[in-house]
């Protein structure tokens, strides 16, 4: 639907699009954006995302930059700058900044061409994943009234469809575009068992490929993928607590292959481009239809039949109860952590506004006494409440910015002979980008090309720092939290109370879908999927574990008699898929497809190097 998304948008009209994960939601934007004059501001909560779409543009000689938290006030202050007067064609923006001050007074002198708002759910009180800043995005309608927006979300039920639209102030005309929900080669399989692990190892070893397997903690992870690796399943494992340099290693290695298994939390997956994962298996049950069909679509984008699969226990449902209750913490809760908040950063009251602190989880729970769980939630609710944003996992390189112009810089390299090496590196590896903007740098490639070491050129950067000759942004590798508004009274906190308590219900209600997904023994779960998103049809998928076995059921006989046929045919000798279905001549080919499935899940039959089907074992053994 790209080609259609884009033409709607090139017409100036609004646009609402709703396209499956990997169904390539930023070409719909970023092809428009580069034929309007001006530029294009992107909306996005994901930090993530937005540096890696950045860090792509650029790659491809586009100018784009990005605006988030954990910036300092004078690093937004320049890249703010840079979009007004420079030539910037994508700036990206986290939804909070759109309410700072410093923001709002600089964007009215942006010439500005496509809004698009990415993951638009955020907008909605009825989303899985409501974040109020969002509700601020329609103050760019004001500020630029002729300006086409184009909104994009992966899953959207119909009644946050309308709210989108609703909360944007979409003008009369606008398109929408929906790609079904349904996945034609993807088999939604759910399994009660009371092993998980022999359960999960057997279907590794049927189902090859690349896989990624998501628990609910980080201790798991790490259990998880060594206990596979014992297994002789290479395997590793990712979460929001591993470095940077961590989680970027392991996510390159499992792209290229030379581990077959990541172990993760939901911190992994988004953004990543890997069409052939065969496998994605979730032995925790998540919290919501939503954010499941998206981790469960990273499988088997290249088209090519994939597999997602749920094992769960009695207990699983149980647990599941729990924690979505207790991330649901009530009113006077929350007072009492955004006071401990404010204590431990010693904050007063109207200040720090769109600062940012790194965050302790450990020791501010020690020093408050504090449950971690409960915090972690209390969190992400004053997160989803717009007084603060809480990320696990924030990483933000080294920067370097001149605030000089080279005339003055000459002087100092000539004054202090010490940095002249380096401010001559910098000029070459970097170029006049140093000096428009903030340049990402690595001090380690610097101390090696001056054959120094690492805390050395750190040094001379800090001191060229004070000298005020340059900007230097350390690297951050920790959690961080940032307060959206000033600092307020704990005791008048603007939080609304009756949306918690029907965010609360809401919560409970998308958790009760998900149970009846994993529980139901009767409905096509591509079905149970298209029908909670608003997608009817009568249609099944065929290929899920419930439309395979009622298909079994109603042909009984027919099954066992086309198995005998197979196995007759196949027994002394090999044969491609192709040639056993012309020699067996089945009446119903979905039904052959099930035989040969069955026989390969019980390991009575198995492909050979030349993807030909051959007998291992008789049945039964």
């Amino acid at each position: 639907m790209q080609e259609e998304i884009i033409g709607a948008v090139l017409e100036k009209k609004d646009t609402l699009a709703l396209l499956p994960t990997g169904g390539g939601k930023s070409v719909c934007f970023q092809v428009p954006g580069l034929l309007f004059n001006g530029l294009c501001i992107v909306i996005s909560p994901l930090i993530a995302l937005m540096k890696d779409q950045v860090e792509q543009l650029r790659k491809r000689g586009i100018p784009a930059v990005a605006i988030h938290s954990g910036m300092r006030r004078e690093q937004i202050d320049i890249l703010l700058n840079n979009a007004i007067y420079g030539d910037i064609k994508f700036l990206y923006v986290s939804p909070e900044r759109i309410q700072t001050e410093l923001f709002a007074a600089r964007v009215r002198q942006m010439n500005v061409g496509l809004i698009a708002v990415d993951e638009a759910h955020c907008i909605s009180q009825w989303g899985y994943d409501f974040r109020p800043p969002y509700l601020r995005i329609a103050s760019l309608r004001e500020i630029f009234p002729d300006v086409a927006v184009i909104a994009l979300t992966a899953s959207a039920t119909a009644q946050v469809q309308l709210d989108i639209v609703e909360k944007l102030s979409f003008r009369e005309g606008y398109a929408t575009f929906q790609q079904s929900f349904a996945r034609n080669n993807l088999s939604f399989v759910v399994r009660k068992t009371e092993n998980k692990d022999a359960k999960l190892l057997e279907i590794l070893r049927k189902v090859k490929g690349p896989a990624i397997i998501y628990v609910r903690s980080r201790k798991a992870c790490k259990e998880i993928a060594r206990w596979l690796g014992r297994k002789q399943i290479l395997s590793s494992f990712y979460h929001a607590g591993l470095s940077f340099e961590e989680r970027t290693k392991r996510q390159d290695e499992w792209i290229r292959d030379d581990t077959r298994v990541m172990v993760a939390t939901n911190a992994f997956g988004m953004g990543i481009d890997k069409p052939d994962v065969r496998l994605v298996v979730h032995l925790d049950v998540p919290e919501n239809l939503e954010s499941y069909y998206q981790e469960a679509g990273r499988a088997g984008r290249d088209g090519q039949r994939a597999f997602a699969v749920i094992l769960y226990q009695d207990a699983d449902i149980t647990n599941l109860r729990v924690k979505v209750q207790q991330g649901q913490p009530e009113f006077s809760y929350l007072k009492t952590l955004y006071q401990a908040l404010a204590n431990y950063y010693q904050l007063a009251v109207g200040s720090a506004e769109g600062e940012s602190f790194d965050f302790d989880m450990q020791a501010f729970c020690e020093r408050f006494q504090l449950n971690a769980i409960e915090v972690f939630n209390g969190l992400k609710k004053l997160e989803e409440e717009g007084l603060l944003q809480f990320n696990e996992s924030f990483y933000s390189p080294s920067t370097v910015h001149f605030t000089i112009d080279h005339t003055k810089l000459y002087e100092i390299q000539v004054a202090n002979a010490t940095f002249d090496p380096l401010i001559k590196m910098m000029l070459r590896l970097y170029g006049g980008e140093i000096f428009s903007g903030f340049v990402r740098i690595d001090e380690a490639v610097l101390a090696k090309g001056l054959k120094l070491l690492r805390p050395d050129v750190v040094d001379m950067l800090s001191h060229l720092h004070e000298l005020r000759a340059l900007m230097y942004i350390p690297a951050k590798d920790k959690p961080q939290v940032t307060f959206v508004l000033s600092r307020q009274d704990a005791q008048y906190l603007p939080v609304d109370r009756s949306r918690l308590d029907a965010r609360r219900a809401l919560v409970l209600e998308k958790m009760n879908a998900m149970i009846g997904f994993a529980e139901t023994s009767f409905r096509c779960r591509m079905q149970f999927i298209q029908d909670y998103f608003g997608e009817e049809t009568e249609a099944t998928c065929g290929i899920c574990d419930i439309c395979i076995g009622k298909r079994k059921k109603d042909n009984i006989l027919a099954f066992e008699k086309l198995r005998e046929d197979v196995l007759r045919i196949i027994k002394n000798n090999t044969w491609s898929i192709e040639h056993l279905e012309k020699e067996a001549a089945p009446k119903d080919r979905e039904l052959f497809v099930d035989v040969v499935r069955e026989l390969l899940d019980e390991g009575v039959l198995a492909y050979d190097k030349a993807w030909r089907l051959k007998m291992v074992k008789t049945p039964g053994q």
